[in-house]
């Protein structure tokens, strides 16, 4: 059996958005003065069950498509998704300081050294299992979460860079303000990687374990850029990018965008119950809605339990009969309310699109973008909380 509301996660839609990056990727690299650059590689960011859309089906389709790198948070979502299947690397970008870190070894993940604590406990790690385990370095240059501090990197790396058991495969940081285009703080962070990468230099070509000079070498690869980064300056796309939202179809607000992109999820319900009411009369929890005329309404089962933001009342609508019909009421945990006055014949078994299109024109389609919107939120957190009793289907 299939609950009323579904998830409908296009696949194909989603292999193309990787191509079609990869082909923005190409064409920016190649739209340079001097000799052509390396096109960068794409990191395809699948963490947080790939933004609500399903990590395993999502990750096995983006590597299908030619992703050569995947990333999630931590190191039980690598788990989950070798054990669907997955034989790409695997990034893991969180903390492990206070991880069982004998997943890394057991599944073959990449981990993120972001500071001294965790340095010690995956070269111990790697020590115990008698094994050579590569990772990427983490450069804090601002935004002040994880990462080696960028101005104090003669102090804190020399120990890691000198780990017999562990070898640096890439460095990379975070831009805190990459979709803010105001904001003069991106360029001050890209100032700061770059000294940090001369720096790293520096020390692996100093006094210390002759392996350490690998980076010397040109095999470590830099990279920073997520997707608003991505499209807001091709200075940080380095060796390789890491878009997130970009995948899914969604461009993070308030940038813009000329890559062909197609939303991936749409999510879908079905009318139970239409209601009448009388002038005065109110709906849901608090009455928060009264008629003040005749109004019909229509009850769908989507609530807060499936993601449904209870902000949406009164700021956002849904997509019935290829017609926008306002959410009323307030949102409860099973179940919503929509006003369906003057739409004739509406009855239960109607579609309804609370994410997605119903019909040709561009106003009978809701994204999750104008949704956050709606609300103050971000598209982010719209996909994410999509909840786990909602069926994805793939397509």
């Amino acid at each position: 059996m299939i609950r009323s509301t579904v998830a409908h996660v296009d696949l194909t839609a989603l292999q193309a958005n990787f191509k079609a990056i990869q082909n923005f990727l190409a064409a920016g690299a190649a739209d340079v003065k001097g000799p052509r650059r390396p096109v960068p590689q794409v990191i395809a960011v699948v963490k947080a069950n790939a933004y609500g859309h399903g990590a395993e089906r999502v990750a096995l389709a983006l590597e299908a498509a030619g992703a050569g790198l995947l990333a999630c948070a931590d190191i039980e979502e690598g788990i989950v998704l070798r054990r669907a299947g997955v034989r790409a690397p695997i990034l893991v970008f969180g903390a492990l300081s206070v991880s069982d870190l004998d997943g890394l070894f057991e599944f073959s993940l990449t981990p993120t050294i972001s500071s001294p604590a965790a340095a010690r406990a995956v070269q111990a790690a790697a020590a115990k299992h008698s094994a050579t385990l590569g990772y990427h370095l983490k450069i804090d240059t601002g935004m002040n979460r994880l990462g080696f501090r960028h101005d104090n990197l003669r102090r804190t790396l020399p120990e890691l860079l000198g780990s017999p058991n562990l070898r640096l495969e890439a460095v990379f940081t975070h831009f805190a303000t990459a979709d803010d285009p105001e904001r003069t703080f991106f360029n001050e962070q890209r100032e700061h990687f770059e000294t940090a990468l001369k720096t790293i230099e520096a020390i692996a070509a100093g006094p210390g374990p002759a392996d350490a000079g690998h980076y010397l070498s040109g095999k470590v690869l830099r990279h920073a850029a997520n997707s608003a980064a991505t499209l807001r300056d091709s200075r940080v796309w380095y060796d390789m990018v890491r878009p997130g939202l970009l995948l899914y179809g969604i461009v993070p607000p308030p940038m813009a965008t000329t890559i062909p992109l197609t939303p991936v999820m749409s999510l879908t319900s079905r009318v139970v119950a239409v209601k009448g009411l009388r002038p005065g009369e109110g709906v849901g929890y608090g009455l928060r809605f009264h008629a003040d005329t005749p109004v019909t309404t229509a009850v769908i089962p989507a609530g807060y339990a499936d993601g449904i933001d209870l902000r949406v009342s009164g700021r956002c609508h849904v997509l019935i009969r290829s017609r926008r019909v306002p959410i009323v009421g307030a949102v409860s945990m099973d179940m919503m309310t929509v006003d369906v006055t003057g739409l004739d014949d509406v009855s239960p078994g109607d579609e309804v699109v609370i994410i997605g299109r119903q019909g040709n024109e561009s106003w009978q389609q809701i994204d999750a973008r104008e949704m956050a919107a709606a609300i103050g939120t971000i598209p982010y957190e719209i996909v994410c909380r999509i909840g786990a009793r909602i069926e994805r289907q793939y397509e």
